[in-house]
């Protein structure tokens, strides 16, 4: 996959969620864990093409990206209302999550140019976009549903 379209793919999958974050959305099995698997396994394949060549330097700086952008997504999944409905648990992002989603996708094209910058010669920095955004989606899917166990609400039903 080229840089750009995984850039326009991530992008696409970005404004989706967040919109939905923003203007609130009943909280299903399905919207918990859909595009965070699909995600991931995209990601996943992506980066076994581009693992083999990868150096230490750029595996570690891939990790601490990981660990950082799962950490943002917890972050994300804490700030976000949640409320029980009639039809079953309600998630609607505050200003906390929309600051932090800006922060997060700053980050991620930070780190982008960084190991472009860093590793100017490989393109294993942009075979790692699906993966880091569907970690730190599923971070925040995680919260999300272990706040709902907290509260005993649960999911809302699936649409036919």
């Amino acid at each position: 996959m080229s840089a750009v379209i995984g850039i326009l793919v991530g992008l696409l999958v970005l404004v989706r969620v967040i919109g939905r974050q923003v203007t609130g959305s009943l909280v299903t099995q399905k919207s918990l864990f859909l595009m965070p698997v699909i995600l991931l396994g995209i990601g996943l394949l992506s980066l076994s093409s581009a693992v083999h060549g990868a150096s230490t330097g750029q595996l570690a700086f891939l990790a601490l990206d990981c660990v950082v952008l799962v950490g943002f997504g917890v972050a994300r999944g804490a700030s976000v209302r949640l409320s029980q409905t009639e039809q079953g648990l309600f998630q609607k992002g505050t200003a906390a999550t929309l600051v932090l989603w800006l922060v997060t996708i700053a980050l991620r094209v930070g780190t982008e140019f960084a190991s472009a910058a860093l590793w100017p010669h490989t393109s294993f920095g942009s075979s790692t976009i699906a993966l880091t955004i569907g970690l730190t989606l599923a971070a925040q899917s995680a919260m999300i549903y272990r706040r709902s166990l907290a509260m005993n609400i649960p999911l809302a039903a699936q649409r036919a």
